[in-house]
């Protein structure tokens, strides 16, 4: 199984922010969240891009 590691402390810290929400049982939509990641870490609209695609599946039952 390949794990995807994204590049750049900021992206990085963003995914373990979202990971520890979630983990946490935080109850707020996929949206939310990255937009909450992004303004916390500084994100890029590319890094961005990244997280709508890495937890589209993930976060369906989130919503």
């Amino acid at each position: 199984m390949t794990t995807i590691i994204p590049e750049g402390d900021d992206l990085r810290n963003a995914v373990k922010w979202i990971s520890e929400m979630v983990l946490s049982g935080a109850q707020k939509s996929k949206m939310t969240l990255i937009d909450e990641a992004s303004l916390r870490f500084d994100l890029k609209p590319a890094d961005q891009e990244f997280l709508m695609r890495c937890y589209d599946e993930k976060f369906k039952s989130c919503e």
